[in-house]
C-alpha cells in the first residue's frame, strides 16, 4: 500500500481539541500520522500542537465564514504540495472543497472530502434562509470530488440516491475511539461514587447526562425540551433523579436558565468528560436536528452506558454496534422519553458489543480510510 501525504484543510477552529467534533478531526490525524506524512492547513484561531510532533501544523488560512480570502494563499498551499511531496488533500468538511478543487489543478494529488453532516440540511436546520443556495454548492463540490469520506452511512446512502453521487467513490469512516475495551463495572463504580460525592446524592438517585457543544442549535433545542417537556413530566411522579449537562460555548442566557432547576446539575466544559459517562447511569438524547453521527453517542457506548434517544438523534449508529445499549423513542413523543427515564434500570449485563471496539478503533479506521483510495 503506498504511504499517504497528506495535506488537510480545516476551515474552523479544532484545536485544542475539547469536544466530539473537534476530537474527531485531531484524534483522526493523530492516528493517521503513525504511518502517514501530515500538514495540517488550518484557520488562524487554531493552536499549532497536536500533542505529535510527527505533525505539521500551519495555522494561516481564514476560517469558512470569510474561505473566499484564502485565494490569497493558493500558491502558499501549492507551495506546501509541492516541496512535502503530498499525494492526497483532505478537506474536512464541504467548506473549503472548492479551495480543494482549485488547489488540485495545479497539483497531481488525490482530492478527499471529509463529510461530518450534510451540511446544507444543518443550516436549513438552523433556519439559515440561504441553505438552499448552499445545498447547489454541497451537490457540485462532492460531484467533483474524486473521494468522500462520510461519518455516516446513512448521509452516504442519501446523498448517493438523490444526488447521483458514485458509489465507488464513497466510504464510511467512522467517528473513532482510543479504548479496546469497555470499562469495567468496578471503574464506573468509582466514577459515580465521585460524582456522588462531589453533589451529595445518595445511591437511590438516578443520574443521568446530556452534553455537547452548548450553542450549538440542535444540542440548544435539546435542552429546551429537557426543561419544557421532560422535567415537568419527571416532577409528576417521585422519581429521585439529576440531569448532569456538560459541554462549552453555552450563552450566559442558557446558562442563567440552567442554574435555577435544582433537578439539573450545570457542570460546564469539564477536562475529562469520560468520568461522566461512566459515573452516571443512562445518557438522554432529545435530539430531532441535525443530521450525522452524534459523537456523544460513540462516547457512550465506548464508556459501556446506557442511551435513551430519540430517533433521529441516533441516526448512524447501527444496531449492530448499539445492541441493547439504545432505548429509541419517536421523535417528539416526550411522554414515553420521560417515562423510558422513569423506567430505566441499570443491567450489569447489558454491554457494548465487542465489534464495536473493533470498529471504532482509531487504528482500524485509519487504515479503512487508506485502503479505499489505494
Amino acid at each position: 500500500m503506498k504511504k499517504m501525504a497528506v495535506l488537510a484543510l480545516i476551515s474552523y477552529r479544532v484545536l485544542p481539541a475539547l469536544m466530539g467534533g473537534q476530537k474527531c478531526i485531531a484524534s483522526f490525524y493523530d492516528a493517521l500520522s503513525a504511518d502517514s506524512n501530515v500538514t495540517l492547513a488550518v484557520a488562524k484561531e487554531n493552536e499549532t500542537t497536536l500533542g505529535n510532533n510527527k505533525i505539521a501544523i500551519q495555522n494561516f488560512l481564514y476560517n469558512h465564514w470569510v474561505g473566499i480570502l484564502n485565494l490569497r494563499y493558493i500558491y502558499r498551499l501549492v507551495k506546501i504540495i509541492k516541496t512535502k511531496e503530498i499525494n492526497t488533500i483532505v478537506v474536512e468538511h464541504s467548506y473549503f472543497g472548492w479551495l480543494g478543487l482549485i488547489v488540485k489543478k495545479f497539483t497531481k494529488t488525490n482530492l478527499i472530502l471529509r463529510l461530518h453532516n450534510i451540511e446544507s440540511f444543518r443550516f436549513r436546520d438552523m433556519q439559515k434562509s440561504w441553505w438552499w443556495m448552499y445545498q447547489f454548492y454541497e451537490k457540485w463540490v462532492c460531484r467533483k470530488a474524486q473521494y468522500l469520506w462520510f461519518s455516516s452511512p446513512s448521509d452516504q446512502d442519501w446523498m448517493i440516491e438523490n444526488w447521483g453521487i458514485q458509489a465507488s467513490k464513497c466510504t464510511t469512516i467512522l467517528y473513532g475511539i482510543n479504548n479496546t475495551e469497555a470499562p469495567t463495572n468496578a471503574e464506573r463504580k468509582e466514577c459515580k461514587n465521585s460524582l456522588q460525592n462531589k453533589h451529595q446524592l445518595n445511591n437511590e438517585t438516578k443520574l443521568f447526562l446530556f452534553n455537547g457543544t452548548l450553542d450549538y442549535l440542535p444540542n440548544t433545542d435539546a435542552i429546551r425540551i429537557i426543561i419544557t417537556e421532560i422535567i415537568p413530566r419527571l416532577d409528576k411522579t417521585d422519581l429521585n433523579y439529576r440531569i448532569f449537562i456538560c459541554g462549552n460555548r453555552i450563552t450566559a442566557r442558557w446558562k442563567k436558565v440552567l442554574i435555577q432547576y435544582p433537578q439539573i446539575i450545570y457542570e460546564g466544559f469539564v477536562p475529562d468528560i469520560n468520568l461522566y459517562f461512566k459515573g452516571t447511569d443512562c445518557f438522554i438524547n432529545p435530539v430531532t436536528l441535525g443530521n450525522g453521527v452524534k459523537t456523544k453517542l460513540v462516547e457512550a457506548l465506548a464508556n459501556n452506558q446506557d442511551i435513551i434517544s430519540a430517533t433521529t438523534g441516533a441516526k448512524g449508529i447501527d444496531t449492530k454496534y448499539a445492541g441493547k445499549k439504545i432505548q429509541l423513542i419517536a421523535d417528539y413523543d416526550w411522554q414515553h422519553f420521560a417515562q423510558a427515564m422513569i423506567d430505566y434500570k441499570h443491567k450489569l449485563t447489558n454491554k457494548t458489543p465487542v465489534i464495536f471496539f473493533t470498529d471504532f478503533n482509531w487504528a482500524n479506521i485509519v487504515h479503512k480510510a487508506m485502503a479505499s483510495i489505494n
